[in-house]
């Protein structure tokens, strides 16, 4: 199946990264990084464990900082101002600024355990943007209902299964209303068989034209939903295009390698569900239990 259509910006890139490095304890594990996404483009980065991957994403928002190369967002240097020529470090206060415009959802979900979903999603507008709290509680039950959860606005992380806190996750993020979401291996800390929620709740977002940028293993997201793939290996880009190309008919032997030995393990979904509620119906069927209606309604 191809990827879904979606109006993707010809224009400038929504994220323009030109040789970015970075280096731990004088590790290299970033080489030299290029990169574009376009408004409304879903890029996924593939590669082994150790390739940079994670880095990369976690420089693009600057939790982690950049030794070479820049990043921009919408056209806005990060981290970075640019003075007669010379780069200067932004306050942690613009630092901040420039990361509400972007969301990020993470391997563990990172969710307050002492506060309920809706508390949760609250968080972020109300200390972050302002917001007052009868804004930030209409929108987080808003985005609650957009990740098939309208009906546990009460309940508190440990009473959810762990696809069903990815989605709070996702829906936290979500509510900061950003222009791009990055995704951090956003399924591996799952069982398999709630792994098609999360995954559908993301094809749904890339249908309505989130731009997008996903470090994952699950190929048949990558092969169904991307528009454009990038293999990284030892800290640079070996190797990208779009997905029938790379995945099916890949140019490089890293390449070759890293996909033989991953399609060669057991993957969660073979495709990646069309709806959320297609998702759910097929989980609830797999553990034998009712699908109910509340949260495929």
């Amino acid at each position: 199946m191809s990827a879904p259509t979606t109006e993707i910006d010809a224009g400038l890139p929504l994220v323009h990264a030109v040789n970015v490095t970075k280096a731990f304890h004088g590790v290299e594990v970033l080489k030299g990084i290029d990169l574009d996404v376009r408004k409304g483009q879903v890029v996924c980065l593939l590669g082994p464990s150790g390739s940079g991957k994670t880095t990369f994403l976690r420089c693009i928002n600057q939790l982690e900082t950049i030794d070479g190369g820049r990043i921009w967002v919408d056209g806005e240097l990060m981290g970075y101002e640019e003075r007669a020529g010379t780069l200067h470090r932004l306050t942690n206060k613009a630092i901040a600024a420039q990361r509400r415009e972007i969301g990020m959802v993470f391997q563990r979900f990172n969710l307050f355990p002492h506060k309920t979903t809706v508390e949760n999603i609250m968080e972020a507008p109300i200390q972050v943007k302002g917001e007052n709290k009868a804004q930030a509680r209409e929108r987080a039950i808003a985005m609650l209902a957009r990740v098939g959860l309208q009906d546990k606005p009460a309940a508190y992380p440990a009473q959810l299964s762990g696809g069903q806190q990815q989605r709070v996750a996702i829906a936290r993020a979500l509510a900061m209303q950003p222009k791009l979401m990055l995704f951090d291996e956003p399924t591996s800390a799952l069982d398999p068989e709630l792994v098609g929620e999360v995954l559908a709740v993301m094809r749904e977002l890339a249908t309505e034209g989130m731009t997008m940028i996903v470090v994952t293993h699950e190929m048949s997201f990558a092969r169904e939903v991307a528009d454009h793939v990038v293999f990284m290996d030892g800290g640079v880009v070996v190797e990208q295009g779009d997905p029938t190309s790379v995945i099916n008919n890949p140019q490089h032997e890293r390449t070759r390698s890293f996909l033989r030995r991953v399609q060669s393990e057991p993957q969660a979904v073979e495709h990646v569900p069309e709806s959320l509620r297609d998702a759910i119906i097929a989980e609830k069927h797999h553990l034998g239990t009712d699908p109910g209606l509340n949260e495929v309604e």
